[in-house]
């Protein structure tokens, strides 16, 4: 079987020692993105349960094979989840959602409670594209930018390198600091075009590690622009799967003079973790009528 280096791996998670039953308010969140899925289940508004996994040709499918896995071993079924709402790219696609909310919104509100009120300034880097994100102290978008639909950028393009290099992609940015020194970024911009010339690169003689420290610092300079675009402040957070990524976020942080702030949850689960929140949200105001 030919290994697949650009998949990240799958994971799931269950709250230990924690009830479902009982329970005033339990919300899901469903985040079905261009590159993997996420679902989410809160419990009184408290993490109860996740899954990441890869997203199929089918949106439909995608979403209920996240849920089922996140429901797995719980003994908690869909019929007592009381709202879900669906976000990222397809979220109208989620066929037991009871809303749809971008995912913009629900990054923004899942990297409040990641994060905590003090994160001011978010960046989501995605499967198919990069958002930065301005909030207030309760997770509400301010303002935002989106860069072009370019690979370029985001979790697509690092996909690409993982298997034109051979390289697993969660040791990516590990390796991109195995260098004796920092080399100049990929020129090209477009994910084609960058592939054609790491290959270039590797026929000129550079290491795999010089390639893709060359390519992280590219899309970290990228991923600068849009913030100072928008203006940065000292509470940064990254959310998504790049997040994961340390040869990108190091250099982001080395550009911008600022340190992002340590995860306390998995950031591919930040959209799915807004949508559940926005459901619990939605589930109160129904009950205050």
């Amino acid at each position: 079987m030919t290994r697949e280096y650009w998949r990240w791996p799958e994971s799931r998670w269950t709250a230990p020692n924690k009830e479902w039953q009982g329970a005033k308010i339990i919300t899901a969140g469903v985040d079905v993105g261009s590159v993997s899925t996420q679902s989410v289940i809160l419990v009184d508004g408290e993490l109860y349960a996740y899954s990441s996994m890869r997203t199929g040709s089918n949106s439909p499918d995608s979403a209920q094979n996240a849920m089922k896995w996140a429901l797995e071993g719980t003994g908690l079924t869909m019929d007592k989840i009381q709202y879900t709402v669906g976000t990222g790219y397809g979220r109208v696609n989620v066929p037991f959602a009871n809303r749809a909310i971008t995912e913009i919104a629900c990054h923004s509100r899942g990297a409040n409670f990641m994060y905590g009120p003090t994160v001011k300034t978010i960046l989501d880097m995605g499967g198919q594209d990069c958002k930065a994100i301005h909030c207030d102290e309760k997770g509400k978008v301010s303002a935002f930018l989106m860069n072009d639909k370019c690979a370029a950028g985001t979790g697509r393009g690092m996909e690409v390198f993982a298997d034109l290099l051979s390289v697993p992609i969660e040791d990516i940015g590990k390796l991109s600091f195995e260098i004796e020194e920092e080399p100049s970024p990929v020129s090209n911009t477009c994910v084609i075009f960058a592939k054609t010339e790491a290959t270039g690169l590797l026929k000129q003689g550079w290491s795999k590690e010089k390639v893709i420290a060359a390519y992280c610092s590219a899309m970290a300079h990228r991923v600068v622009e849009l913030l100072q675009r928008i203006g940065m402040e000292k509470e940064f957070a990254v959310t998504g799967g790049i997040a994961k990524n340390i040869g990108v976020v190091k250099r982001i942080e080395k550009e911008i003079g600022v340190t992002a702030l340590i995860p306390k949850l998995d950031t591919q689960i930040a959209g799915a973790l807004g949508g559940a929140l926005f459901a619990k949200a939605l589930v109160e105001k129904e009950q205050r009528g």
